[in-house]
């Protein structure tokens, strides 16, 4: 499911400048960005995407949280390292891929004709470009970071496999959970602020 394609038609280019391009052109233009920069096959840009942003995010969240950086044997700095790898090269590659399948599934019972995985495999990922600032220890930043990321992915869905914004929030709706409400720890952020008014949602979340 990660193929790269060496000339894919409307896929994005290559390199650390691109990847700026990208983060850019999804949070100023996504509905712009999600028409014209998203191809057939063309996962390997997005993968790379998805995996920085995450890669960043918990460098983040390991250097200003405390406790929030693996021990492993007494060397704090090696378990830090093996902790980013592991999220950024295994874990976050495989929760993209089987949320894309799973709303793969969800997308059948709704949109007749859709786009292929490989399409939503890059929505996933490139919307997860407000998520790089996730691992700040601010509720009402990894709160909207979240929020962000799940309308972003909204979008996607509704543009890149051209149905409304209705069924788009339907068949999205428990991916998006997964990935901003879980994986990017949204629904702890907001329960955080909620707290802070004396509202418990402990049991929910």
């Amino acid at each position: 499911m990660t193929q790269w394609v060496e000339n894919p038609t409307g896929g994005r280019d290559r390199g650390p400048a691109a990847l700026a391009r990208a983060w850019v052109e999804v949070l100023t233009g996504p509905r712009r960005f999600f028409e014209r920069a998203i191809a057939p096959g063309d996962q390997a840009p997005g993968l790379v995407f998805a995996m920085t942003v995450v890669l960043i995010e918990e460098a983040t969240r390991f250097a200003l949280v405390a406790g929030a950086a693996p021990s492993l044997g007494g060397r704090p700095t090696l378990s830090a390292l093996f902790g980013l790898a592991v999220a950024a090269l295994f874990v976050a590659p495989a929760v993209l891929h089987l949320t894309a399948a799973l709303q793969t599934v969800l997308l059948m019972a709704l949109v007749s004709d859709r786009a292929g995985t490989s399409e939503t495999v890059q929505v996933i990922a490139y919307a997860t470009a407000p998520c790089v600032f996730a691992g700040i220890p601010s509720p009402t930043l990894r709160a909207a970071c979240a929020l962000y990321g799940a309308v972003l992915f909204f979008v996607g869905l509704r543009t890149v496999h051209d149905t409304s914004y209705l069924r788009a929030l339907v068949a999205g709706a428990i991916p998006a959970a997964l990935v901003f409400g879980y994986a990017f720890r949204g629904f702890a952020a907001g329960q955080a602020l909620l707290a802070r008014y004396g509202v418990e949602l402990s049991s929910f979340f």
